[in-house]
């Protein structure tokens, strides 16, 4: 290997660069939030829920179809409210439907 190429991992990475610290860190702290409410999704839907982006206390659910973001925003009160107790607080919830990639 030469000596100007260096291997570093992510968390490498993120400690030499402030920008990436704080994109992993969001991602963190959006994944947190998604495990914390996981339980109050019904177990048929879990699968077709992602966490997408928490910006500016505004935190985006990635639902795979309509049918199960029409569920979810029957939910998001129980979500606002649970995340309150766990002090994971957002300011909103955002909900998205992921479209399908076309080949």
């Amino acid at each position: 290997m030469s000596p100007y190429h260096t291997l570093f991992t992510v968390l490498q990475a993120s400690q030499r660069n402030p920008n990436l610290a704080n994109l992993l860190a969001r991602q963190k702290d959006a994944q947190d939030r998604l495990l914390s409410i996981k339980p109050l999704i019904p177990p048929a839907l879990r699968a077709g829920v992602l966490s997408g982006p928490l910006e500016d206390g505004v935190w985006c659910l990635l639902a795979s179809n309509n049918t199960t973001a029409a569920k979810l925003r029957q939910l998001l009160p129980a979500f606002e409210a649970h995340l309150r107790v766990q002090q994971l607080e957002v300011t909103s919830i955002r909900l998205k439907v992921q479209r399908e990639k076309k080949p």
